[in-house]
């Protein structure tokens, strides 16, 4: 990210570089000459199916200066669409495209510590900025297309889901190839994500107003200085670690890589599933609407970071929080099994069973809703309401 500008100096804005000023600087994130036509070249796939995506983020919904630094959004912006592309199966970014929209006053140092992140994430994760568009409006807003690949088909199983090239024959996640009887797995923790935010925003994760407030000359924004009373309470690593899966989400193109491998062999693919951005609760709706049947989830198996077990929110947050872009899948028990022993942290959180399209329930008999924050988070977040 730019160093700010020394005191007395003004920072450039959109306003003062003009379009074509732009364009020539962002640029300078991508290849070279990537930038140069109207449209973007794509590498060749190899005949593999190509997946795209297209995802928006808008201030004031999904980011502010208050929570996230101009690179987190960059970040963010891009982990959320290379989630959905895992989600989808995928093991290979090709590329995505960034439309910028924002006032003509944004400084152009947050928009370079934006594209920074964006880099920061291609890097970490593969693919490349391919190009995009630009345009002014009333606030800042990321619209982000993304690419991605199948897995390369190979005879055979690998034993090794971190073995290069331990690829394989692999196909599509879809939501509606769930069965009855299959488990349902989450590969991670859930709830951290809406933790941070919290912690973030001067939240006390119980909701009391007397811890909500920062101390006098805190800054939210930073991990090591919530507010002194909640700093007090919470486990300074599982602090450090909420605010790192809200503000750095990964996409998990690892757990993509493990479940090829570990796909046993007498097996054929078929996965249900999707990514969890909108909550537990909902993607495992998602998952069963869609496969026409029910889920019961398991009470006492839900994916919990330890150090969350005690907060009064935990559950709740677990079910409905958001953000927390692990992969929920639908899986036949073998399968699932081997994928809970290669992939660290990966667990079974309940089952499919005949029902109701759609209905969860909980695995001890009790109606969804009853403790546990159930009925509020079931739906997760969902725009325009």
């Amino acid at each position: 990210m730019a160093a700010p500008p020394p005191p007395g100096t003004t920072q450039e804005t959109l306003a003062d570089l003009g379009e074509s000023e732009l364009i020539r600087r962002l640029g300078a994130f991508a290849p070279p000459d990537q930038f140069a036509d109207d449209a973007a070249l794509l590498p060749e796939t190899g005949g593999r199916p190509l997946v795209v995506n297209t995802d928006v983020l808008v201030e004031g919904l999904h980011f502010s200066d208050a929570t996230t630094a101009a690179a987190d959004v960059g970040w963010r912006a891009t982990a959320a669409n290379l989630s959905d592309l895992a989600a989808m199966g995928c093991t290979a970014v090709v590329g995505i495209t960034v439309a910028l929209v924002a006032p003509a006053a944004t400084p152009w140092p947050w928009v370079e510590g934006v594209y920074g992140g964006i880099k920061e994430a291609l890097e970490a994760y593969g693919g490349v900025l391919l190009g995009g568009d630009c345009s002014g409006g009333c606030q800042r807003l990321l619209g982000i297309t993304a690419l991605g690949t199948w897995a390369a088909e190979a005879p055979g199983a690998a034993t090794d889901a971190n073995q290069p090239g331990a690829i394989a024959s692999s196909g599509p996640i879809r939501r509606c190839d769930g069965l009855p009887g299959d488990w349902l797995v989450s590969t991670g923790p859930h709830g951290l994500s809406r933790l941070g935010l919290a912690l973030l925003q001067g939240e006390f994760p119980g909701g009391s107003a007397a811890y909500g407030a920062p101390s006098q000359g805190a800054n939210p924004t930073e991990a090591g200085s919530p507010a002194a009373p909640l700093a007090a309470l919470l486990d300074p690593n599982l602090r450090a670690r909420a605010i790192t899966a809200h503000r750095r989400p990964r996409p998990r193109f690892d757990a993509v890589r493990a479940l090829i491998a570990s796909r046993p062999a007498r097996l054929g693919w078929r996965v249900g599933g999707c990514d969890s951005s909108d909550g537990l609760a909902a993607a495992a709706a998602a998952i069963v609407a869609s496969s026409g049947c029910a889920a019961r989830l398991d009470r006492d198996a839900l994916p919990l970071d330890p150090a969350m077990a005690g907060l009064p929110k935990a559950a709740a947050w677990c079910l409905g929080g958001g953000e927390d872009f692990e992969l929920v899948l639908a899986l036949e028990p073998l399968w699932a099994e081997a994928l809970i022993a290669a992939l660290p942290g990966t667990t079974r959180i309940g089952e499919l069973v005949a029902g109701e399209a759609g209905a969860l329930g909980w695995s001890d008999g009790a109606p969804w809703g009853a403790g546990d924050g159930g009925s509020a988070a079931a739906s997760g977040y969902s725009h325009f309401n």
